[in-house]
C-alpha cells in the first residue's frame, strides 16, 4: 500500500494489539467535530463530538480493509456484529484520546523532519516524482496540505507512543524464570490403552443409531443446488466491435501532449546557519558575517560544497548527507529557498537565502530539463487508451439492449447471444449463497444469486434481470435444474453412524479404563506396565503425542512420580508417570534473550494499553448512544433512504 503507513506504524500496532483492529483505516483523531450533542452524536471525548457519520464511515473502511486483505474468502456476515461494531468504536475513542494528550502535550513535528519523512518515503532511486505523490493522495481523497496534517499528526503519535513503551522494563530474575519454565525438562513413561482394544466391546443398536441421526441432523442436510446457463456482458465482449486509426491516435496525442510530457527536475544541496526568530540584531549580524565566510569558502572551492557541507551545516538532517536536499517538489520547502533554487543552474552556487530558520548557501547538484516522450513511444499506450474508451461508450450503448431481451424474451438466453455475439455458458451445483470455492466468478455473486432463486425465475425457468456483478459487467441467467434441500434417508448413512457410534463408545471405555487404572496407580506409585523413559520439554516431544506433552508440562509436580491422564486424540487414553524434573545442562543464550525481548514487548504494550485507558478517563470519554442504538437508528434510516 502505500509508503507513508510506516511513519505511524508503531502507534497503530499498539492499536492493533489493543483493539484487533488495523486502525490506520479509521476516521483520523484530528476530525473532531464540534461540543454540541446533537441527534447524531454517538460519544464525547475530551468534549468532543463523535459522530454516527464517522462511525459508520470508520466500519466502512474496517470492512473494506478486511475485504481486501481476505479476498473471496471475505464473508460480510461474520463481521456483521455487536462485537465487531464495538470493537470500530473502541478504537476511534482510543485514538481520539491520544490525539486530545499530543495536543495538550503541545507535541510538534518541525518543518524539517516533515520535509526529511516526505522525502524519505516519498523519493525513490534519488528522485521525487510530483505527479505520483498529488496522485497516490488523490486516490486517498487528500491534498498535500491534509497529508502534511496527517503525518505531522502521526509522527507525533509516534513519539508518544515510543517514549511510554520506552519505560517497560524486565527484570533479568523474571526473564530467567519465565525462560527457565520454556526449558524445563521433564523424565516420563507412557502408558497408552487403544481405543481399538475396546471396540470389540461396544454394541451398537438401532435405537443408538437413530438417536445420533435424529440429533445430528445437520450432517445429513443435503443442500438445495441447481444447475443454470448465463451470459455475461461486459467491456471485453465489445472489444472486437471498437477500432482505433493513427489518425485517432494522432489527433489524442496533439490534444493531450501535457500527458507524455516530464516536468524539469532538480536536486539540491544547501548549508544552514541556523538563527532564532527573536534573535538579537548582533546575533543576526554575527550568524550573517559566518555564513559570508562559509560562502567565501565554497566559491573558492565548489567542488568540496558536500564536504564543507558536512563539516559546517547546522541542518541535522541533511548535514550528514553533504547537505543534499534530495529532489526538490514544489511546495516542499520554505519558500525563499524554493525560489532560490529554481532560478539557479546547475552547479552554480547561490548568494546568502535568508529563511525563517536562517542564512543558507545552496546549490543545485542535478538539472533535468522537461521533455516530451515523441508519439512512436507512446503511440501503443494511447491506442489502447483510446479502444478502452471507445468499448466502454459501446458498452454504454448496448448494455440497454442486453437488459430489454433477457426481460423481453425471457424464456432463453439465446437470442441475446445471437444479438450481442455473446456466449451462453453452464455451470451446476449453485446455491443461494455466494461458495468461498467459487472465489470471484460473475455467477457467484450475491446479488445475481439472489435474482437466480427468486420464486418467479425458480419455479417458471425465466430468465433473471440483468444484474450488474461489476462495474460495467451485467449477467443474466436461468435455472436449467433444480433440486431442493433434503436430507439423507437413515439407510442410506447408516453404516457411517454405526461407525461413528462405534468410535464413540470405545473412547468411553477406554476413558473409563484408563481412570481406574490412574487411580490404582497414583496409590500404587508403580512403573510397571510403562514404556521406556523419554525426557520431554515444551518445545521436545520426543515421540509422544503432542497434546499429551501439554498436559505432562503442566502437570503438578510437587511430589514425584506424579501421574497424569490424557484423552490421545485418534489413540485411545493415555497414562504419563513423571519421574524426574529438571533443567537442561546447556542453556541457549540467543534464545533466553529473544524470550526477554518478547516479554519486554509484552510489557511495553501492556504500558501502552494501561496509559491509553487513563488518557480515556482524563478524556472523560462518554458513550452518548450504546452501540446496538446506534446501529439500530442506522439501520432504520438507512431504509427509510
Amino acid at each position: 500500500m502505500f509508503e507513508f503507513i510506516r511513519t505511524h506504524q508503531r502507534l497503530m500496532q499498539f492499536f492493533l494489539m489493543l483493539l484487533i483492529v488495523p486502525s490506520f483505516a479509521l476516521v483520523g483523531i484530528s476530525s473532531y467535530k464540534g461540543f454540541g450533542d446533537d441527534a447524531s452524536t454517538i460519544a464525547k471525548i475530551d468534549g468532543h463530538a463523535l459522530t454516527q457519520q464517522e462511525f459508520e464511515s470508520a466500519l466502512r473502511n474496517q470492512l473494506e480493509s478486511y475485504r481486501q486483505r481476505m479476498g473471496a474468502q471475505f464473508d460480510q456476515k461474520l463481521f456483521d456484529t455487536a462485537e465487531f461494531k464495538q470493537t470500530v468504536l473502541d478504537s476511534l475513542i482510543a485514538e481520539r484520546a491520544v490525539g486530545a494528550e499530543v495536543a495538550r502535550s503541545h507535541l510538534t513535528i518541525s518543518d524539517a523532519t516533515l520535509q526529511k519523512t516526505i522525502l524519505e518515503v516519498f523519493g525513490g532511486d534519488g528522485k521525487f516524482d510530483l505527479e505520483r505523490y498529488k496522485a497516490i493522495l488523490s486516490a486517498q481523497g487528500m491534498t498535500p496540505a491534509q497529508n502534511d496534517a496527517r503525518m505531522r499528526r502521526d509522527l507525533a503519535l509516534q513519539q508518544l507512543s515510543t517514549a511510554i513503551e520506552g519505560t517497560a522494563f524486565v527484570p533479568r530474575t523474571v526473564a530467567k524464570v519465565v525462560s527457565d519454565i520454556g526449558a524445563q525438562e521433564r523424565e516420563v513413561q507412557e502408558l497408552v490403552l487403544p481405543v481399538a482394544e475396546f471396540l470389540p466391546q461396544v454394541k451398537v443398536t438401532d435405537e443408538m443409531v437413530k438417536a445420533f441421526y435424529d440429533k445430528n441432523s445437520k450432517f445429513f442436510e443435503v443442500p438445495e443446488q441447481a444447475k443454470i446457463e448465463y451470459v455475461l456482458f461486459n467491456s471485453a465482449a465489445v472489444q472486437d466491435q471498437v477500432a482505433v486509426t493513427d489518425a485517432d491516435v494522432a489527433a489524442y496525442y496533439e490534444q493531450n501532449q501535457k500527458r507524455y510530457a516530464s516536468e524539469e527536475t532538480r536536486r539540491a544541496s544547501h548549508i544552514l546557519v541556523t538563527l532564532k526568530k527573536d534573535a538579537s540584531a548582533a546575533d543576526k549580524a554575527a550568524a550573517k558575517a559566518k555564513a559570508e565566510a562559509i560562502l567565501a569558502e565554497v566559491r573558492k572551492a565548489p567542488a568540496d560544497f558536500a564536504k564543507i557541507a558536512k563539516a559546517k551545516s547546522e541542518d541535522p538532517g541533511s548535514a550528514e548527507l553533504g547537505g543534499d536536499l534530495d529532489v526538490i517538489a514544489k511546495g516542499s520547502l520554505v519558500k525563499p529557498v524554493e525560489d532560490a533554487i529554481f532560478k539557479l543552474k546547475q552547479g552554480e552556487i547561490s548568494d546568502l537565502v535568508a529563511s525563517e530558520f536562517g542564512f543558507h548557501i545552496i546549490t543545485v547538484t542535478s538539472l533535468k530539463a522537461s521533455a516530451v516522450k515523441p508519439l512512436d513511444e507512446v503511440k501503443g499506450e494511447i491506442a489502447a487508451e483510446l479502444k478502452k474508451q471507445k468499448a466502454a461508450k459501446k458498452y454504454s450503448e448496448l448494455a440497454e439492449a442486453f437488459t430489454n431481451t433477457v426481460y423481453e424474451q425471457a424464456d432463453s438466453l439465446k437470442p441475446v447471444a445471437d444479438k450481442l455475439k455473446l456466449k451462453v455458458e453452464t455451470v451446476a451445483g449453485l446455491s443461494r449463497q455466494p461458495s468461498p470455492q467459487l472465489g470471484a466468478a460473475p455467477f457467484n455473486h450475491a446479488k445475481f444469486l439472489s435474482a437466480l432463486f427468486a420464486d418467479d425465475t425458480l419455479k417458471n425457468k425465466r430468465n433473471t434481470e440483468a444484474v450488474e456483478v461489476a462495474p460495467s459487467t451485467l449477467i443474466a441467467g436461468r435455472v436449467l435444474e433444480y433440486k431442493a434441500a433434503s436430507k439423507r434417508p437413515l439407510a442410506e448413512v447408516d453404516a457411517l453412524i454405526r461407525q461413528r457410534v462405534t468410535m464413540e463408545e470405545a473412547v468411553k471405555l477406554a476413558k473409563k479404563a484408563g481412570e481406574d487404572k490412574l487411580a490404582a496407580l497414583r496409590k500404587s506409585g508403580e512403573a510397571t506396565g510403562f514404556g521406556a523413559s523419554k525426557t520431554v520439554s515444551r518445545a521436545k516431544a520426543d515421540g509422544i503425542n503432542g497434546a499429551a506433552v501439554l498436559q505432562v508440562m503442566k502437570a503438578d509436580t510437587s511430589k514425584l512420580p506424579a501421574y497424569i491422564g490424557v484423552d490421545v486424540p485418534g489413540l485411545g487414553y493415555g497414562i504419563y508417570r513423571i519421574a524426574k524434573v529438571q533443567q537442561p545442562v546447556e542453556q541457549d543464550e540467543a534464545r533466553r534473550k529473544s524470550e526477554q525481548e518478547q516479554i519486554a514487548n509484552i510489557l511495553a504494550q501492556q504500558e501502552m494499553h494501561d496509559y491509553v485507558e487513563v488518557l480515556k478517563h482524563k478524556a472523560k470519554v462518554k458513550i452518548v448512544k450504546p452501540i446496538a442504538v446506534a446501529s439500530s437508528e442506522a439501520k432504520t434510516e438507512g431504509d427509510a433512504k
